[in-house]
């Protein structure tokens, strides 16, 4: 980037954290990531002038690849993160920045997420610098009732209803895993851990969505802080099994690795231990097929009646 080049963008990101400090954005959020990121959602380079300001449709990738591309500024890949929670999160709680305007029920952790510039951002930003800046900022103040405090209240996000075995209702995330821990919930667990106590669900957007910590206590269960615990955990009171499901989509199944995490995490427990992991097609269990462990059950929510044992009995049950 020439030296003309350069101070032209230096320039550009300069005004850009004008604008953001204008508009009373926290103080985390005055800073050149946040300003290049709001360059970025109004399609803004060094050489274009703020009335030159639109409004494409970025996903994080995108707007990454912008910051490198017109302002030389790379960050590296594990910084996506960064960018979404501590600036695009925070802009979208202010009303700044719209979340899928295209679709608005879109997964939380889907890589199609993308974002836009609200309309009255774009119509202000474009009087940066002109006789009526003063006045269209003051209006747009005024009028975003969101930008006098940042809610410190989670961002709503899309659910799916889930029916646990004893009628309530449990409320996941959209995305992830979630899709197909429904359907453990309410197809492997009515099957096959019939009259079993539904302990605990994780949630891909909220850890420990569903624990019955009286329950789990009792039976010895020492909850992980570090994430390491399935997905769902049924208790057969009559059986004395303790039943450690896996939902796999994105990431393996129980391999021997986990299983002796698992058996780690739960050593305490007096119950027998019960290994299955979930798929949601075969086709999809066909590409782990060769790291499943011995002594574990798979069930593949496509075929909801049918269970896989690995060189097991005929029906599910602890292994000595």
């Amino acid at each position: 980037m020439g030296d003309r080049a350069g101070t032209q963008a230096a320039d550009r990101v300069s005004e850009a954290l004008n604008i953001l400090r204008a508009l009373g954005v926290p103080q985390k959020q005055q800073n050149e990531r946040s300003a290049l990121t709001l360059l970025a959602l109004l399609g803004l380079t060094p050489e274009k002038g703020w009335t030159q300001a639109a409004d494409p449709c970025l996903g994080i990738n995108q707007m990454m690849k912008h910051f490198e591309q017109h302002f030389g500024k790379r960050y590296a890949p594990n910084t996506r993160e960064t960018v979404r929670r501590s600036t695009i999160h925070q802009f979208v709680q202010m009303g700044l920045v719209l979340a899928n305007p295209d679709r608005p029920d879109r997964p939380v952790n889907s890589p199609k997420n993308c974002y836009q510039v609200a309309p009255a951002l774009l119509e202000l930003v474009r009087a940066y610098g002109t006789a009526s800046w003063d006045e269209s900022l003051k209006n747009f103040v005024t009028s975003a009732e969101a930008l006098r405090r940042l809610q410190p209240r989670e961002r709503v996000m899309p659910l799916i209803p889930v029916t646990l075995p004893d009628g309530r209702q449990l409320d996941l995330t959209a995305g992830g895993q979630n899709p197909l821990v429904k359907q453990i919930v309410e197809e492997f667990c009515p099957r096959f851990t019939p009259g079993g106590v539904l302990v605990y669900v994780g949630d891909a957007g909220r850890k420990q969505r569903h624990l019955e910590t009286d329950y789990l206590t009792k039976l010895g269960v020492v909850l992980d802080e570090h994430g390491k615990m399935p997905d769902v955990i049924v208790h057969l009171p009559e059986k004395h099994w303790l039943v450690l499901i896996e939902a796999v989509t994105s990431h393996g199944p129980i391999n021997v690795k986990r299983q002796h995490e698992l058996r780690e995490l739960f050593k305490k427990v007096p119950a027998g231990l019960v290994f299955v992991t979930a798929f949601p097609t075969r086709r999809a269990m066909a590409r782990y097929l060769s790291e499943i462990a011995w002594e574990t059950e798979v069930w593949v929510a496509e075929a909801p009646g049918h269970i896989i044992h690995f060189n097991g009995e005929r029906f599910p049950g602890p292994y000595e």
